[in-house]
């Protein structure tokens, strides 16, 4: 009987290696007991009976299906999880296409626990909430907790080092905790629900703007409780409202459908009022935005400014050194270039949404002056939520990228705007949008009738996101 024991539940790299040597010397699944650090092993536990006649090891080779299924069922928490996958790998000798054989029972019973861990890892990345602490140092830092079901939490660490690299961070969870210092990740020991930060000032603000989106007509209680369980409400903020908000969401669209005929003028006034409410608490919530260092030498946050019901919104790259200053976007340079390009196409400024991937000025000082420096992906990253936030209160038939910042942070990914512009797009959300240039761009060019044919081009753009709303 071998006994292999592995330091830590998730140490799918050491299970590889003892399974290797394991396969090398003929190792029957019968004859392997797995332990991970301390616990007792299971004696007793039922292993799949194997095939007897083992291949050469030096002609064995492994599916790439079966390295997928390894990967996240070796996250599950159940204690027989490697036991399973040894079997499986030690029938995969004589039968290499076993994993695409989903009626046989330990190929099914794996997939079952894959896809329990990938649910979990889902569910950590939609219902995680941070809140934001201050730090000894005067710094912030954004402290969550979860409570998984598997042993996802380093296997996700990823995720939110990309999705928050510009910020510090913490994720707290009974077994191990993650910490960002927007450089490394370190990891510490489990913590309790104790240890983190009940609240903070912003959580009223997003209770507001939440509550004043919440639809009652669109309620699917079911649904919601399927893809968002009870447990995960107390990790955010907004789900403290939902009792009270279902509890009075079929008197209230019982209310809006018995009176709809009768109150048509008086709905979309009372609609508007909530979309500007909603708004100006997101506004008031960026004036306070720390979610990149870009806010230390700004002078202020530049939000977006229109009509809420603009069928149309423009989202340029970041504020310039006069927007910053005033506080409005595109009222510099590249706002006149954008201004007369608009009225050109026939487009009215005051009709139109006008916005920034990013809200906060970057830039570089040079004696008094201080110079455009075009914001990473980090900082474009960390501004995406106030996009994402404008466009879902808006809902504008379409929006137009104006350069590739605004590109990114509309698609999630870089885009080529000679290759992407004039065609109409469609955002991860199922949205509308259109590709141009950024007004900038046509400053920078040196030769006049360069300049010239390219406004030119750039009026055709704009004409042609108007022209494709219908």
């Amino acid at each position: 009987m071998r006994t292999v024991t592995l330091s830590a539940p998730d140490d799918i790299d050491a299970w590889r290696s003892a399974a290797r040597a394991l396969i090398a010397d003929h190792v029957a699944p019968e004859r392997v007991v797995w332990q991970v650090g301390d616990a007792p092993a299971d004696l007793f536990a039922e292993t799949p009976a194997a095939a007897t006649a083992p291949a050469p090891a030096s002609t064995f080779r492994v599916p790439r299906a079966f390295l997928s299924l390894a990967d996240d069922a070796a996250l599950h928490r159940d204690p027989q999880r490697f036991a399973l996958l040894y079997t499986l790998l030690w029938r995969l000798r004589d039968a290499p296409r076993l994993t695409d054989d989903h009626a046989d029972p330990l190929v099914r019973r794996l997939e079952e626990l894959a896809k329990a861990v990938r649910r979990d890892i889902h569910k950590m990345r939609a219902f995680l909430r941070f809140r934001s602490v201050e730090e000894a140092d005067g710094a912030t830092r954004y402290v969550a907790w979860f409570e998984p079901d598997h042993h996802i939490v380093r296997a996700n660490a990823a995720f939110f080092v990309n999705r928050f690299a510009s910020m510090r961070w913490s994720i707290l969870t009974p077994e191990v905790s993650l910490h960002w210092d927007g450089a490394a990740l370190a990891q510490g020991p489990g913590a309790a629900r104790a240890d983190a930060p009940e609240g903070d000032p912003v959580e009223e603000v997003w209770k507001t703007y939440y509550a004043s989106i919440f639809n009652p007509a669109r309620v699917k209680v079911g649904a919601m409780l399927k893809e968002m369980p009870r447990k995960y409400w107390k990790n955010m903020p907004e789900t403290a409202l939902v009792p009270q908000l279902l509890a009075t969401a079929q008197a209230r669209e019982s209310g809006m459908i018995a009176t709809a005929q009768d109150r048509v003028d008086t709905d979309r006034v009372a609609a508007g009022g909530n979309v500007a409410a909603a708004w100006t608490a997101l506004r008031d919530e960026a004036a306070g935005c720390t979610r990149c260092p870009l806010h230390r030498p700004a002078t202020q946050t530049v939000f977006g400014e229109g009509p809420l019901d603009a069928p149309l919104m423009f989202v340029g790259e970041q504020p310039g050194d006069q927007e910053d200053v005033a506080g409005r976007p595109f009222v510099g340079p590249a706002g006149q270039v954008f201004d007369r390009a608009i009225a050109d196409a026939g487009i009215d400024r005051a009709a139109a949404y006008v916005t920034n991937a990013v809200k906060h000025f970057k830039f570089e000082p040079r004696g008094r002056r201080r110079i455009h420096a075009k914001p990473d992906a980090g900082e474009i990253d960390a501004c995406r939520w106030w996009i994402e936030q404008e466009r879902l209160l808006l809902r504008p038939r379409m929006t137009v990228a104006l350069g590739a910042t605004a590109a990114r942070s509309l698609f999630g990914r870089a885009m080529t705007i000679g290759r992407e512009r004039g065609r109409v797009q469609t955002l991860p959300d199922g949205g509308a949008a259109w590709v141009t240039v950024h007004p900038s761009y046509l400053l920078r060019l040196p030769d006049p009738a360069a300049k010239e044919a390219e406004y030119a081009k750039f009026v055709e753009d704009l004409k042609g996101a108007q022209a494709a709303m219908g």
